[in-house]
């Protein structure tokens, strides 16, 4: 059994950590292409990981890395669809589009475990999705465009990595498998960088501090710790978690981009809230999703 408050705190935080990429990455992809920012901020991320935990990554094993290289890939995925939808909407769409990865969890592991969906984690992901949606209608509804089909993509390859992580997380250290993580990223991300642009270093102050951002506080601690925060709570309860997102981004857009935050955002908000608190109480049901213990 999976224990939600320690651990569900600890993804929280790192939830609300790594949505701040949206608004730093926002900024940095007027004057840089999305595989060098990935490449700059998971390169820079793994140098820091590797000096602080050299002595850890001394008992690395092949299987270790095969599946550092495993989880590695699916959240490049994710990172390069979620980059290039970000580059052509807004903050608030690609973080609603790409958390509806809320409702997908949940049904593809009933779906892997043969089992149906209980009622609870159904009307959760709900709720959380209907808060993540009115949020991006005060914004007048949905961009259209090739924005949307990255966003979309995203969605898919998040709640493929959570059911992965929730997965692999077991039968490594989680700092290890955490660190070869962000490595691999760097390591895919650069190869892209190189083959599908031209890479170039920031040219100013501001474009290199949102890059260190991203690479010290969404990058090396955000990925990091993902798998030792999801080896104790559930898949289904991660992907609760993920309502956060679009919650915060908008908050963040709002305070620093000015961003309009009226009565449907408000409700969204407090639907997303609800929706978390209603995960941590819950009882466990027979034979479906533990939401708590």
């Amino acid at each position: 059994m999976k224990n939600f408050t320690h651990y569900g705190l600890l993804f929280a935080v790192i939830i609300i950590a790594r949505s701040t990429s949206f608004l730093f990455s926002k900024t940095c992809l007027v004057t840089m292409g999305p595989f060098t920012l990935l490449s700059l901020r998971f390169v820079l991320a793994s140098v820091l990981l590797i000096g602080l935990f050299h002595r850890r990554l001394r008992t690395l094993t092949l299987p270790t890395v095969c599946r550092g290289a495993i989880l590695g890939a699916l959240f490049f995925a994710l990172m390069a669809f979620e980059t290039l939808g970000l580059k052509t909407t807004s903050t608030s769409t690609t973080a609603l589009l790409e958390n509806t990865a809320i409702i997908a969890v949940p049904l593809l592991a009933a779906a892997l475990q043969r089992k149906v969906p209980t009622p609870a984690s159904l009307v959760c992901a709900g709720i959380a999705f209907c808060g993540a949606a009115l949020i991006i209608l005060q914004g007048g509804g949905l961009q259209q465009g090739m924005g949307i089909s990255y966003c979309l993509l995203a969605a898919g390859f998040y709640a493929v990595c959570i059911l992965t992580t929730d997965h692999l997380a077991g039968e490594d250290d989680p700092m290890i498998l955490g660190i070869l993580q962000v490595c691999f990223m760097g390591l895919f991300s650069t190869a892209a960088a190189f083959i599908f642009e031209t890479p170039a270093l920031p040219q100013t102050t501001m474009e290199w501090g949102a890059v260190l951002e991203l690479a010290v506080v969404c990058s090396g601690f955000g990925f990091a710790l993902q798998p030792l925060a999801q080896r104790g709570i559930s898949a289904e309860q991660a992907g609760l978690l993920c309502a956060i997102t679009p919650a915060s981004a908008t908050l963040l857009g709002w305070a620093f981009l000015h961003e309009s935050l009226g009565l449907p955002t408000l409700l969204g908000l407090t639907l997303i809230l609800t929706t978390l608190v209603a995960a941590s109480i819950l009882p466990r049901t027979a034979d479906g999703v533990t939401l708590s213990e």
